[in-house]
Order: structure tokens, then C-alpha cells, then sequence
């Protein structure tokens, strides 16, 4: 059957994460794509080799697309390149704000030669004067947006254990490609998308810079605990294992005491008597579920939670992770042609499905079947 996006055909001139994510959902919804990488390849070609000798990033990223090397700075090769965007829907790239600009492939001359294509643009901080020269990585807008100010354990903060803004800007830049292929749907007429990884960490700030500008304050790191939801966070039990629990209403917050932990008393003392009261007096209350939970073995306290009806996770490994009942897999080709398998897109159409493993390309392993196909006239 046929998928979403079947039949459009995106150009990708990218490298690491962000862009690739974005035209990785594309391509897993059925888009063409013809990834346009240097002669020594994509840098994220060499982040690891442990997938099957592959990067597990690339791995990730790139499976089902078609490799081209390809330097715009050569008149041979931007032929080529303009002859690609000739018959593309989309464009994706996310070199240096102006880079392209300065070899004449800004966005407003390329909707003037090819007016139904979609540029969209992927950067750190956006294209102004004021932030345009700044270099970014993960890592670095992870500590820049403040995001890292409120992550971890007061006085230590640490990455946070995926390339979150990276993936949050591939997510986003996807979303907002959907969004232009329904506006063009309408109009007839392509557009432009810039985001930047900047951009999408500060959203995500919204709550802490409320609470900052407006509020008592930013909330500071709390670990394995909400920072303004209480009791939400890690539980020891006697076995060592850590479990998570959520209260997320006052319902919820009187069946863990009643049901839970036996303690009916909790629900009407005062400084627990709303989650204003309960975020307070944290400590109190921490202490007070820890006593108890320290005389239970996990299982006894997942399965107390359960009959109160409380939501619950436990605190796993990635080993635990491969192992959950509710991890679905796809299959994925190394360029080696090992089999991989990945967790599957976080999203299913159901009236669509692919037959073949898709396969991870090799540097340029497309470049003269594209040039062939795509000759000038």
C-alpha cells in the first residue's frame, strides 16, 4: 500500500543530527531521499562503528536514503544540484547560516527558478545578525537555553543523556515540512521553514522562564523528583530498586495514601493537603513514603501502586529498556548488510506499510545512478 509522503522527492544537504532525523521521518513516511554528502561523508559516518560497523547515529538517520557526493562549489556539480531541486519538493539543509547564500542558492532565488519547492533551513540560533555567527552542538544549546540550569542534581549538572535539542529541532523541522507541503497543497506554492535548535529549547522553557520572570523563581535541579508536582519522583524499596510515582490530583493523591501506603491520616494533615502544601513541606513527605517503601521489596510496591491505581514506571537500564514488552522494532540494513533492529517509528499508519528492511548507504554509493537519472536536458 501506499505511504504518506510517497511519490515527493526531498534534497538533504546535511550532516549530524537535526536535519537527518527530520528527513529520516520523511523518508519512513515515504519520501525520496537523495542525501547530498562531501567526498569523506557525513562527519556523524564516524561518531562509532557499533552498529554493525556503521555509526549507530548514521544507522539511526540515514537508512533508506540514496548517498550522492557532491561540492556545490564545482559549476559540474551545482549543474547537478540545480537540476535535483528542479524536480524536488523539499530542500533540507543545516550548513552555516549564509554559507549557501554566498554561492547564489539562497531561499528567495531558489522559489523564484522553482516555485514549488520548500526550502527548510536548520541551524543553532536562527539566521539574525545577532546570532547567526554562533556555533552550535547539542550539547552546547543544552547549556545555553538554560536547559541544563534546571536539569540533574543541585550542584551537578550533567548532560542530558540523549542529544535532546537536537532531536527536538529533526522533530520539529519535520512537523513544520508537513505543514508546508499542506500549504502548498492549497496554494500551489512552496515556502520557506527555518528553525533553529535554539529556538525549540527556549518553547521547551516556557514553564521555568514563567516561573522566573513572573513566579517565585526558577526551579533549581531536583533529580528524580517533579520540581513542582509532589510526590512525583524515585522511591528505594528494600531490594535497591528505584520505582517512579506520579500524583497528578488530589483523587490520586488520597487513594496512595489510603490504598498504597495505609496511612489515610495524610490526606486531611495540613501540609499535605494540596500540591502547593505537598511541594512545601517535600522533604516531609519524601521522608515519610521512603520509611515505608525501604521495608517493601519492588514488587510489593508496584503492586501496591497498582491496586491504588497509581501511575508507576520503573527505574531501567537500556538493557531493561531491550527487553520491555512495550518496545516495538524495526528492521534496518548496516551498509555491511548485517541486520540491525532499531526501535520503531514512534508512529504507525496503519493503512501503509513497507515490505524491505531499508539499508544504511555508503558514501556516494548513489552518485552516478543519480547522475544519470538526473542529466541535464
Amino acid at each position: 500500500m501506499n505511504q504518506p509522503l510517497q511519490g515527493l522527492t526531498v534534497v538533504a544537504m546535511e550532516q549530524a543530527v537535526a536535519a537527518p532525523l527530520c528527513t529520516a521521518r520523511l523518508v519512513d513516511s515515504g519520501a525520496r531521499v537523495i542525501k547530498l554528502e562531501r567526498e569523506v561523508g557525513d562527519f556523524a559516518r564516524g561518531y562509532d562503528t557499533a552498529a554493525a560497523g556503521d555509526s549507530s547515529y548514521f544507522a539511526w538517520l540515514n537508512h533508506g536514503k540514496e548517498s550522492v557526493t557532491l561540492n556545490y562549489k564545482h559549476a559540474e556539480d551545482l549543474a547537478l544540484l540545480h537540476r535535483l531541486l528542479a524536480k524536488a519538493d523539499v530542500f533540507v539543509q543545516n550548513l552555516a547560516p549564509g554559507v549557501l547564500s554566498r554561492h547564489g542558492l539562497d531561499d528567495d532565488k531558489l522559489r523564484r527558478l522553482y516555485p514549488r519547492l520548500i526550502t527548510c533551513n536548520l541551524s543553532g540560533y536562527g539566521a539574525s545578525a545577532d546570532v547567526k555567527h554562533l556555533k552550535a552542538y547539542d550539547l552546547l544549546v543544552q547549556a545555553e537555553s538554560g536547559l541544563l540550569s534546571v536539569s540533574g542534581v543541585p550542584g551537578n549538572p550533567g548532560r542530558i543523556g540523549v542529544s535532546l535539542c537536537d532531536i527536538g529541532c529533526g522533530v520539529t523541522a519535520y512537523g513544520a515540512v508537513l505543514e508546508a507541503l499542506i500549504q502548498r497543497g492549497i496554494t500551489g506554492i512552496g515556502s520557506r521553514v527555518d528553525v533553529s535548535l535554539f529556538d525549540v529549547a527556549a518553547e521547551w522553557m516556557s514553564v521555568p522562564l514563567i516561573h522566573a520572570e513572573t513566579g517565585n523563581g526558577a526551579p533549581s535541579p531536583s533529580g528524580l523528583h517533579h520540581p513542582s508536582i509532589a510526590p512525583y519522583g524515585a522511591y528505594k524499596s528494600a531490594d535497591g530498586a528505584l520505582t517512579l510515582l506520579s500524583i497528578q490530583n488530589e483523587a490520586e493523591w488520597a487513594r496512595l495514601c489510603s490504598v498504597t501506603f495505609d496511612r489515610p491520616e495524610w490526606v486531611d494533615d495540613p501540609r499535605f493537603a494540596s500540591n502547593v502544601t505537598r511541594v512545601e513541606n517535600r522533604t516531609q513527605l519524601d521522608d515519610l513514603m521512603q520509611d515505608i517503601v525501604s521495608q517493601w521489596q519492588a514488587v510489593t510496591f508496584r503492586d501496591r501502586l497498582r491496586q491504588a491505581d497509581i501511575a508507576f514506571g520503573a527505574m531501567n537500564s537500556v538493557e531493561e529498556l531491550a527487553a520491555h514488552v512495550g518496545l516495538r522494532r524495526r528492521t534496518v540494513r548496516a551498509s555491511s548488510g548485517q541486520v540491525l533492529s532499531l526501535p520503531a517509528h514512534p508512529f504507525k499508519h496503519h493503512a501503509s506499510r513497507s515490505e524491505q528492511a531499508p539499508t544504511v548507504p555508503q558514501t556516494g554509493q548513489h552518485t552516478n545512478a543519480i547522475k544519470a537519472e538526473f542529466t541535464s536536458d
